[in-house]
């Protein structure tokens, strides 16, 4: 294949050579086809046939190979064989070399630019399934585009030959037709300048256009199809009603309020949402006392004979609240009141596209963004209900440590909580049906977490499935499959973090007609769109991603579209979406990993950089974990990092900015990093990034010159003392 590819390549580069170094470009020339057209036009008329297919294989040639000149061929198609006939070979015959230059572009250069920029041709690739042969069409419309650069570009992408070749003759049609007819006038051309004028060019942009055009008139009758039987409002109350004030719905509102819109904000429980009360912030705090009293066993490590610490489980869990109310002041209603919010408390159910009840209340509205976020998901495992199970909404009611704890799941939410309650004193078993922790992440990092895990006394249990929950001599007992065997795992409580269902139903969307995922969540286009084009949703209830810092980022987009869609639109932008796991080590990632490059076929350079030889993280006792980087091949253009170690969550930033804005590995590597520092590391893997790179010619080159420079008498006393 590879000889094949470079035989095809020599044959291109040696016919285009040909053609300069002989002159042909003369040959398609206005003035030699004025010169020749009496001859020409007699070949024609004694052999007609022969001349035409001659013609034709000259113009596909031409642009097959995208040599100048097809203007001239389609002037000189009309003169010779008129409207008719010259329209029907030049239609074909462009046609045919076009995708023959397309198909030479997608042998020669896809899978090098495949393997090279797959990350960013992928969201290429899923545009042109899209849109791409109406995208296609209009280019093809107007020729003011180069239509080779068309063929080259449209080559290395995924889209089909067969509507590629239908479409491109279709939308050549018009300018062919257009030249073929100034052929036929030959004598009165004076330039290829004079066909295209202003009025023409003008003309073939608008009918350019047309194709999006006709598409917008088309989405309009669909939206007013999809409105039928809605009477619309003739005034509206609100701009934006939001429902639902966790992360993505604060945002929400919180634009809207910014840019002056009148936006009514609807919760049913409490503001924050599940970030603030059941989350985010519980478990972070949580995570800082049980990482106190791991330092406190540690003690011998930083050189401190004894400590212990005594404290209760109750007043842990009480420092909780009380963080909780310390931060509750951000999310509070006084504050978006303040902010000019309309802050609802209570049940919204939306009654038609642009009205939202609440509490006896109708509120008229434009546009409705539905954040309405998730809950823990709780599987169906016979006896679960029975024996008053937890999960990351409930477990803060808690007062009592349990000595025997099961956590159901091996994800970012079960392992932290794992973790915690092992330091805080719980016999823990950590139970996953999965063959590791942390899925997402590659091996290596499950594989760390685990020894860490085990080293703490944690019962890490992959690849167990829970089948059921049952009573037995006064004991509850989780029955897990594993490798065709029964295991049975005793205990006082059980943690079910398994995952999160998003929260769909309850609020009219089922009576509304809004269709939802396989997923669960609620089906949105590109610009969170739902199938009513004034209902937006964000956030977990959305997905793909469930996290916070994410549903503000789509809260973003719902409502700027939501507000502004008549004058732009956006589609939300997933490039760059960074998490961590808070557990000890923290395990934090942007982009691609190892595994998900391997997956996809993405061909990257992987650089590590061990933490372990860090000066801060050993003189801090932390000297475990590690920075991986994906680059392009031969390029320093990060595809994604994993960090494990000491708050891997703040020194992925410097990495979320470089992949954010374009900036390589070489930048990051000439950035001053402050000594000593964990953020040092990022600095290391640059530099073994650059190490890997180095030009090894040119260094040995140097090195021959600095021996130069140091004289040959100065080498010569050099070696007579060493004798």
């Amino acid at each position: 294949m590879i000889r094949t590819r470079i035989l095809l390549a020599g044959a291109v580069v040696a016919a285009i050579a040909l053609f300069y170094i002989l002159d042909l470009g003369h040959f398609l020339s206005l003035d030699y086809l004025n010169e020749q057209m009496t001859q020409l036009q007699s070949r024609v008329e004694s052999n007609p046939a022969v001349t035409a297919t001659a013609f034709f294989l000259v113009y596909v040639i031409a642009t097959g190979l995208s040599l100048p000149g097809a203007a001239i061929l389609t002037l000189a198609s009309g003169a010779l064989f008129g409207l008719w006939w010259g329209t029907l070979l030049v239609s074909f015959a462009s046609t045919i070399g076009a995708t023959l230059a397309f198909l030479t572009a997608r042998f020669l250069l896809r899978t090098f630019v495949e393997r090279r920029f797959r990350y960013r041709l992928d969201a290429i690739n899923r545009g042109i399934n899209k849109d791409g042969l109406l995208y296609l069409f209009t280019l093809r419309l107007v020729p003011v585009f180069p239509f080779f650069v068309i063929n080259l570009v449209m080559g290395v992408t995924r889209m089909r030959v067969l509507p590629y070749y239908l479409i491109s003759q279709a939308g050549m049609l018009p300018a062919t037709l257009i030249y073929v007819n100034a052929g036929t006038q030959l004598g009165r051309v004076d330039s290829l300048g004079g066909i295209l004028s202003p009025t023409l060019l003008g003309s073939f942009v608008l009918l350019g256009l047309f194709p999006l055009l006709a598409r917008w008139t088309v989405s309009l009758i669909q939206a007013r199809r999809i409105y039928k039987g809605w009477p619309r409002p003739r005034r509206f109350d609100r701009n934006l009603v939001v429902i639902g004030a966790g992360s993505a719905g604060l945002v929400s509102a919180y634009i809207a309020a910014t840019v002056r819109a009148s936006v009514t904000l609807i919760e049913r429980e409490r503001m924050g949402g599940d970030c603030l009360n059941t989350g985010c912030v519980p478990s972070k705090a949580l995570i800082r006392t049980a990482r106190f009293l791991s330092d406190v066993k540690r003690a011998k490590e930083f050189g401190v004979h004894t400590a212990s610490a005594e404290f209760d489980f109750g007043e842990v869990m009480d420092r909780i609240q009380t963080v909780i109310r310390e931060i509750a002041p951000h999310d509070s209603v006084e504050r978006y009141t303040a902010l000019g919010v309309d802050c609802v408390a209570g049940d919204a159910r939306i009654t038609s596209p642009w009205t939202v009840e609440v509490g006896g209340r109708v509120i008229t509205t434009r546009s409705i963004v539905i954040a309405t976020g998730a809950r823990p998901l709780v599987p169906p495992i016979p006896g679960l209900a029975e024996v008053d199970y937890l999960t990351s909404d409930t477990l803060w009611g808690l007062r009592e440590l349990p000595k025997r704890l099961v956590v159901l799941g091996g994800g970012p939410v079960g392992s932290e909580l794992t973790q915690c309650f092992a330091r805080l004193g719980s016999q823990v078993t950590q139970v996953e049906m999965a063959p590791r922790l942390l899925m997402r992440e590659d091996r290596e990092v499950s594989n760390l977490l685990r020894a860490r895990f085990e080293a703490e006394g944690v019962r890490v249990l992959t690849s167990h499935r829970a089948i059921e929950i049952k009573r037995q001599d006064n004991a509850s007992i989780l029955v897990c499959e594993h490798n065709g065997e029964q295991v049975h795992i005793a205990f006082d409580r059980i943690l079910v973090a398994v995952g999160r269902t998003p929260n769909t139903e309850g609020f009219g969307l089922q009576e509304l007609g809004v269709p939802v995922t396989d997923r669960g969540t609620i089906a949105v286009d590109d610009y969170l769109q739902t199938r009513f084009p004034n209902i937006y949703a964000c956030g977990d209830v959305v997905g793909p991603y469930q996290f916070t810092h994410t549903a503000a980022h789509q809260a973003w987009f719902a409502s700027v579209n939501a507000l502004f869609s008549v004058f732009r639109r956006f589609k939300v932008d997933y490039s760059v979406i960074p998490w961590a796991t808070f557990t000890e080590p923290e395990v934090a990632r942007v982009g691609l990993n190892e595994q998900e490059a391997e997956a996809q076929g993405i061909a990257c350079e992987i650089t590590r950089y061990g933490i372990d030889d860090l000066d801060r993280a050993i003189a801090d006792s932390a000297a475990q974990g590690f920075v991986k980087v994906l680059t392009e091949p031969g390029r320093d253009r990060i595809l994604g990092v994993t960090i494990v170690g000491e708050h891997a969550g703040e020194l992925i930033t410097e990495y979320i900015t470089a992949m954010k804005h374009r900036i390589g590995m070489n930048k990051i590597l000439g950035t001053i990093h402050i000594y000593p520092t964990l953020s040092e590391a990022n600095k290391f893997a640059a530099g073994e990034w650059k190490k890997a790179h180095a030009p090894e010619g040119a260094l040995r080159l140097l090195g021959r010159m600095h021996q130069w420079r140091r004289g040959k008498s100065a080498a010569s006393r050099g070696e007579a003392r060493a004798s």
